[in-house]
């Protein structure tokens, strides 16, 4: 007995001591910018000794006797460079892990499916959540402006919500749609507008997004074909992570926008000299006594707040993710505002030994948006700024309003701004909601082949309400108006494909397959709606009919990846897509692609070359279509021999009552796909294992058969304009971009990234035979007249090449009003006497973004620049002096009378006078953010990060007008962008 018990003993005394000798190691891991970073890897190298980290970033290792003092612990974690530390007796290891260029992600999303980085032999560009621009960004495009080259967005205005001009190499269409296709989790939307909504990604809670993968080339695209000619742009929300702990995360904003700048138009003393000498007598006794500046009356300083909560984190075995959004934004015009509350719910669970990987994701909206009329912005600029806001005038609610003897409102006059925003109630409800389940089942019996099946919808539903009281002038004489209106909008997805993958060590070679079969159906229901009369018993004045339009697509793709040696990469595709949009004779386009890259780096003759670390060229071909004639019955049956009622002024009396004829609309039945064929040659480079890296690209992009709108002769169809196919336009350009880690000392990191993108855009063709005696077809509708067109789509032009007179200027350089060189040399100035000059579109546009980091403070920048980008001044062109004399009553101008001192009002060409076609070359700093993290808090349980930030800081430029930035080249009653002061707090627990 007394045996067993010296022998139980010594075996305790052993173990002890054994555990006595190992040593615990505590540490925290964070990114390059101090933040937790959970599930990095923690090993003691040549061992499996091992432990991953926490939510909190936090891990607990215990270290063997031996290992204590000559061991090494391994960190790494995919997107990050491995660090090793020995131990040395440590009992406390903090690491700061850097990221790893090559690998950052490593894994980015392309059509159907995913790919390394490394192998993508495309043009393509993945932005992530961490390089997003910061500060009060309330659509998708905003969180990405001046981050990717060949990529131009250009805003709206600062309507609150106002999307987007997204345009990836410019424009590949004159008529159908230039927008990029936008596929969220998996659904490509629908860029048609929803009703009631100010922009489609208003209606996406930027706080839910992840990352965005810019698809440029055809060989990146052409997998999704009839979609894709404009580019495709892969957005994917955020997931909830296999094993980690619930983690709550709460950012709130509060943001304060001001107006930054106003039309320069004549003060109110100005304004009494310049009616004293050119307004006529009666016109005269018309000017008020007040001095009244009425841009300042319609804008306001406007407030936002936005706040978002999410949890994720994995419950038993599946992952999660949900957040909740409310943003509450004004806009700085009168009455104008956004409200938005937002849900999301991502699960991605994976079933039978991970091969079954499900991916559910549900979005949710709600928007409450108060619309503003714009008009009032120009009418604020051209009223008369010797009259009061408000008057004895108590049929127009006490508001001032030309009038006439009989107390009626004066014809033509402008109507008291203030009165329109006030007065004037446009409220619109719109739901909606996205959502897709995605099976990918990895096969028991071939674990190389995949099944993929994904099915989503994209639903929504708008309601409605214009109503004008009869107080307002412009409806006063209807007895007020009341307009009704709603939409359904329903998307429906269904995606299948197959995907082999199998690696062929003999042939040191590695195939990857897909073949799948797309359907996806849109279905748009405008019922009736109304504009009814308020006082006089809710007479219809006006009745739109209903429309229920449905357009579908359907699809057969294939795609090949070949890898040889892991360095020489080949991708091939093919797509067949069917569009109802045409007749069954031309329903079908086919859309194939190839693109080739060389890791020249990965050559062994490269492995002695110092300094440089990666280096792959690539070159690609393919086509891509265009059906996208937007959601009329003339873009959706463009085929189809079709009749609509007529107007009321055309009905027929029979008996005692009026009846509205069925009237023909023109149709083409050959019309067919539009073909855009692409050709790309690009190299990714890198120096200095990561410090250095970014890519060059050359691209041309020749689109023929174009879906046009152009003029008929009279007779030749039921139509006087129609869309059919006609033309060639070409775009080619190159493309550039550096990423530099300029400093990382200690606590200290500089990062500096600038693109640049040089394109020039030509129309070949617009005819289907040659006409030289074509001037073109005349596009760009400017004010100050109806019908007034200032641009032109001629061949050998870029597209909206302006159409104008050549000025001829005095010996100081003032304009000569009137007087117009004669090109023609007839004696005469004639419409031939136009000439092209200029067009919207910069010749280079760049962008710039840098991110200071010192210890807990962040410095981010992000600024850009357009190059020869022209603007016309449409406000300058109505600048003359007698224009402020209108029959009954008077009108403002803008200053720029005084550059010109043009008197009028005889001169018919005034308006088209190149002089007022400006260069509007701009630099923009769009967005300064400082943050400072804070850390843990509340015993270490509350992570807390405060930022401050300014949106549109400033513009440099020459031009004159409001703003140098437009989509369209053309000014006329423009929402002026604001400057935006934002203070963040974001809490993680």
């Amino acid at each position: 007995m007394s045996k067993k018990l010296l022998f139980i003993f010594s075996f305790l005394i052993t173990g002890c001591c054994s555990l006595l000798a190992q040593q615990i190691v505590k540490g925290k891991v964070t990114d390059e910018n101090g933040a937790e970073l959970p599930g990095v890897n923690v090993l003691i190298k040549g061992t499996a000794v091992g432990t991953a980290t926490d939510a909190e970033g936090s891990y607990s290792l215990t270290v063997p006797a031996e290992q204590a003092t000559g061991g090494v612990i391994v960190f790494s974690f995919i997107g990050y460079l491995s660090e090793e530390v020995a131990i040395n007796g440590q009992t406390t290891v903090d690491m700061r892990m850097i990221p790893d260029i090559l690998t950052l992600g490593e894994v980015v999303v392309v059509g159907y499916g995913t790919q390394t980085k490394k192998d993508v032999t495309g043009s393509m560009v993945a932005v992530t959540n961490k390089e997003f621009n910061k500060g009060q960004n309330v659509t998708a495009d905003q969180l990405i402006m001046g981050k990717v080259a060949g990529v131009q967005i250009t805003s709206n205005g600062g309507a609150p919500g106002s999307g987007s001009q997204i345009r990836i190499r410019g424009g590949s269409s004159l008529n159908a749609s230039n927008d990029p296709l936008v596929v969220i989790d998996g659904v490509p939307l629908d860029n048609d507008r929803t009703a009631g909504s100010p922009n489609p990604l208003s209606l996406i809670n930027p706080d839910d997004i992840e990352s965005f993968n810019i698809l440029k080339d055809a060989s990146a695209t052409a997998i999704y074909g009839s979609r894709a000619s404009n580019g495709v742009i892969i957005i994917t929300t955020k997931k909830g992570k296999a094993g980690d702990k619930m983690q709550v995360h709460f950012s709130s904003q509060a943001s304060v926008s001001k107006v930054v700048k106003t039309l320069d138009v004549l003060s109110a003393d100005e304004f009494r000299e310049v009616v004293a000498q050119y307004a006529n007598a009666g016109d005269k006794t018309r000017l008020g006594t007040a001095n009244t500046d009425w841009q300042d009356a319609i804008f306001r300083d406007a407030y936002t707040y936005d706040n978002n909560l999410s949890l994720s984190g994995a419950f038993k075995k599946i992952p999660y993710r949900l957040s909740v959004g409310r943003l509450s934004q004004e806009g700085i015009l009168l009455s104008s505002k956004l409200e938005r509350t937002s849900a999301a719910l991502n699960l991605n669970p994976t079933f039978l030994d991970d091969h079954l990987k499900v991916n559910m994701s549900l979005k949710g909206l709600m928007t409450e948006s108060q619309f503003a009329d714009e008009a009032a912005i120009g009418t604020a600029a051209s009223f008369d700024p010797t009259q009061p806001i408000r008057a004895d005038y108590p049929a127009y609610d006490g508001y001032f309003e030309w009038i006439q003897g009989n107390g009626n409102p004066t014809g033509l006059a402008p109507r008291n701004p203030v009165s329109i925003l006030r007065q004037q109630d446009g409220h619109a409800d719109v739901k909606r909601s996205i959502g897709n389940l995605q099976l990918d089942y990895k096969l028991h019996f071939l674990p190389a082949l995949r099944a993929n099946l994904n099915m989503g919808y994209d639903i929504s539903e708008s309601d409605g309400t214009t109503t004008l009281p009869a107080t307002m002038a412009s409806v006063m004489l209807q007895g007020g108006t009341h307009n009704v209106y709603s939409q359904k909008k329903q998307n429906n997805l269904l995606d299948f494909y197959l995907n082999y993958v199998k690696e062929l060590p003999g042939l040191h070679s590695k195939v990857d397959l897909t073949a799948g079969y797309s359907y996806q159906s849109f279905t748009t229901k405008n019922p009736a709606s109304y504009t009814l009369s308020i006082q006089n018993e809710g007479d219809t004045l006006n009745r739109v009919e209903p429309v229920e339009l449905k357009n579908v697509l359907v699809s057969f793709f294939g795609r090949l990846n070949y890898s040889f040696k892991d360095r020489y990469l080949l991708t091939a595709t093919l797509r067949r897509d069917g569009s109802s949009r045409f007749s069954p004779d031309s329903r079908w386009g086919t859309f194939p692609s190839v693109a080739l890259a060389w890791r020249i780096m990965d050559e062994p003759f490269m492995q002695e070359v110092k300094g440089l670390t990666d280096l792959k060229l690539r070159a690609g071909y393919g086509v891509t279509g265009q059906q996208d004639l937007g959601a009329t019955s003339q873009g959706y049956y463009p085929y189809l021999a079709r009749y609509v009622r007529s107007n009321a002024e055309a009905s027929y009396l029979f008996g005692d009552t009026y009846i509205r004829t069925l009237r023909a609309q023109g149709y083409d039945f050959n019309i067919k796909w539009e073909e855009t064929q692409s050709y790309n040659v690009g190299i990714d480079y890198e120096f200095l294992t990561g410090k250095v890296y970014g890519s060059i690209d050359y691209y041309q992009k020749k689109t023929k058969d174009l879906l046009a709108e152009i003029p008929l002769p009279a007779g030749s169809n039921l139509t006087n304009r129609l869309f059919t196919n006609v033309g060639e336009v070409e775009n080619r350009g190159v493309e550039a971009s550096v990423n530099v880690k300029a400093v990382e000392r200690g606590k200290f990191t500089w990062d500096i990234g600038i693109n640049a993108t040089y394109n020039k855009n030509e129309v070949l063709r617009l005819s289907k035979t040659a006409n030289e005696s074509s001037a073109g077809i005349e596009v760009g509708d400017i004010g100050g007249g109806v019908g007034n067109r200032i641009q032109i789509h001629t061949v050998g032009y870029a597209p909206y090449s302006f159409y104008v007179y050549k000025q001829v200027y005095n010996e100081q350089g003032a304009p000569l009003e009137g007087v117009y060189e004669d090109l023609t040399g007839d004696g005469e100035i004639t419409a031939d006497d136009k000439y092209r000059y200029h067009n919207p579109a910069p010749n280079v546009f760049l962008g710039f973004n840098t991110r200071l980091s010192y210890d807990r403070f962040t410095l981010s920048m992000v600024a850009r620049a357009s190059f020869k980008n022209y603007v016309y001044n449409n406000s300058a062109a109505n600048a003359y002096f007698s224009n402020v004399s209108q029959s009954g009553y008077l009108i403002n101008i803008p200053a720029a009378v005084y550059d010109t001192r043009f008197v009028g009002p005889n001169d018919a060409n005034r308006q088209y006078s190149d002089h007022f076609v400006e260069n509007a070359s701009f630099l923009r700093m769009d967005n300064i953010n400082l943050s400072y993290h804070v850390g843990k808090v509340a015993k270490e349980k509350l992570d807390v990060n405060v930022s401050a930030t300014c949106q549109n800081v400033f513009v440099i430029t020459n031009y004159s007008g409001l703003d140098p930035e437009t989509s369209t080249g053309l000014t006329n009653s423009f929402y002026p962008r604001p400057r935006v002061f934002t203070l963040g707090l974001t809490l993680d627990f």
